[in-house]
């Protein structure tokens, strides 16, 4: 299938061009761009040379709708609410890895983005895909929309417990950190080396986008209270890890909550649940499209700890994104992203 892809240039357009390369079904056949258009892909990226020969291409809906089967939009939040519908409307699938039709809500998301919503209607078309969760919503969807980087590794992490609803209401809270590519290439102080270097600080407390997300999907698994959710940045280039914790009602042995977890995810080929006692890191993930968790519970306190880790740019962007559109088109839901994480 032709695939395009607007955002070539970001670190989330690099790794749809490093997966779709070598995708069995997938061809890249055309990338776009609002600002280079005519340069080669590898003046951007010189790690593309002789790789990916192509060259970007001004962005025309119309057009793109006649040479794509299906276009990803790795763009920056606010563009995909107006380019999505054009392209839409001119008969491409879409699939965004933006947050501009994640929210059902609009209010929500204009309160948490700070920006205009979406038109209305392409929001209610809009399928929010988190495939471990809602896979059998995706078929004959038009307009995906990819989940966020946090929330992908926080509602991996807290699916198996709240569908279980064992979960006390209100008992949640999040701390996640990320690596600074969660952020993107736009230069600014504090993502600058001196400033990141040797360095952890938290950021947008109690005000971070994803919130809302978590919230929403939360709501639709079972669990109605709000969450307390933490950001921070680490100096590393990727991955996310999302500790979570929450009070179960009643008690349960360590056992019978791993037992809890490999049920749950015995068929998610990208979920991969840790022995009792084992808990992952980001680098165990890095460049892969899995989703490695580890679990404890604390009979002491009643509390159970979940530490859930991905790669923000695959599982938490570009891989899933692909697992989306695999399974769009009914196509091996591990095809093109069955690959090893890189290590060291």
């Amino acid at each position: 299938m032709r695939v395009g892809i607007v955002g070539a240039t970001g670190y989330g357009g690099a790794e749809l061009l490093r997966i779709l390369h070598s995708h069995p079904n997938f061809e890249i056949v055309a990338i776009y761009t609002s600002s280079q258009q005519g340069r080669n892909i590898h003046y951007h990226y010189p790690h593309l040379t002789g790789i990916i020969p192509s060259t970007l291409e001004e962005i025309d809906p119309i057009k793109m709708a006649k040479n794509t089967d299906v276009v990803f939009l790795a763009v920056p939040t606010g563009v995909a609410s107006q380019l999505a519908p054009e392209l839409l409307s001119a008969g491409c699938v879409v699939i965004d890895l933006t947050g501009d039709f994640r929210l059902k809500n609009t209010e929500d998301y204009e309160y948490w983005y700070k920006r205009k919503a979406a038109p209305r209607e392409w929001i209610e078309k809009a399928v929010y895909s988190l495939p471990e969760l809602n896979k059998a919503s995706i078929k004959g969807s038009k307009l995906i929309s990819n989940p966020g980087c946090y929330p992908t590794a926080t509602l991996l992490g807290l699916a198996p417990l709240v569908k279980a609803k064992i979960l006390k209401e209100g008992s949640v809270i999040i701390d996640a950190k990320s690596g600074v590519s969660g952020a993107g290439q736009t230069v600014s102080l504090g993502n600058i080396y001196s400033e990141l270097n040797e360095n952890l600080k938290i950021y947008k407390v109690n005000q971070h986008q994803h919130i809302p997300e978590i919230e929403q999907m939360l709501q639709e698994l079972g669990y109605d209270s709000p969450i307390t959710f933490q950001t921070h940045l680490v100096p590393m280039t990727r991955g996310i890890m999302s500790t979570i914790y929450g009070t179960v009602e009643g008690s349960m042995s360590e056992d019978e909550l791993w037992k809890l977890y490999n049920d749950f995810y015995v068929d998610k080929p990208f979920v991969r649940v840790r022995d009792i006692g084992i808990f992952p890191s980001t680098k165990e993930v890095a460049a892969s499209n899995f989703c490695d968790i580890g679990i404890s519970f604390d009979d002491r306190t009643g509390r159970i700890t979940i530490v859930s880790v991905i790669d923000n740019l695959m599982k938490g962007a570009a891989g899933q994104a692909v697992q989306n559109a695999n399974l769009l088109f009914g196509f091996e839901e591990t095809a093109g992203l069955n690959f090893s994480p890189v290590y060291p």
